[in-house]
């Protein structure tokens, strides 16, 4: 069964740390994906989703712009960002874990996120829901992200882990939902 995701329910949130001692967060504001989930044996399961980089958002517009730029993503060679999973492991209970490829301007590196399943409900208009948060941490130079400045008191601007956070949130339309 194909379910999408709702970005109005959903978010795409990092972290980073900023001149060694504080974190920095942000997110992306859209995003789109779908998860082919087979219910029954989940490993069976996919999901694909890709990020419009020029959404990206730290509350800072000068520094959302200097990330734009050609020292970090270069949204106007590299507008988006994806993952496409390979492979779905059960670990048990509620979680799983999602290895797949992530491509960040032209850079496909193997990334795995811990899952956990939140569960499923039905809305107010009949449609059926799940809810999953996902979360990993990459080295953004793996992507070719490594605009950088050393600080005199030694260390770097900006840090090189790169925490992902993802609340996920899908939907199933039935058939009579999506003719309307």
């Amino acid at each position: 069964m194909t379910w999408t995701i709702d970005p109005a329910h959903s978010r795409v949130g990092f972290a980073v740390r900023h001149m060694m001692f504080a974190t920095v967060r942000g997110h992306f504001g859209s995003f789109d994906g779908v998860l082919n989930l087979d219910a029954s044996q989940p490993e069976n399961s996919s999901v694909e989703g890709t990020v419009d980089v020029a959404s990206i958002n730290t509350g800072e517009p000068d520094r959302d712009n200097h990330l734009r730029s050609p020292d970090f993503f270069d949204v106007e060679n590299y507008p988006t960002m994806s993952f496409r999973s390979t492979r779905i492991e059960a670990k048990g209970g509620n979680r799983y874990l999602v290895h797949g490829d992530m491509t960040i301007k032209d850079v496909t590196r193997p990334i795995t996120f811990d899952v956990e399943y939140g569960g499923e409900g039905r809305d107010p208009w009949g449609n059926t829901r799940r809810g999953f948060s996902a979360s990993t941490s990459i080295n953004r130079k793996d992507f070719d992200l490594t605009w950088n400045v050393a600080l005199e008191t030694g260390g770097w601007l900006v840090g090189d882990e790169v925490k992902i956070e993802i609340e996920q949130e899908v939907v199933d339309m039935p058939e009579s939902a999506a003719a309307a």
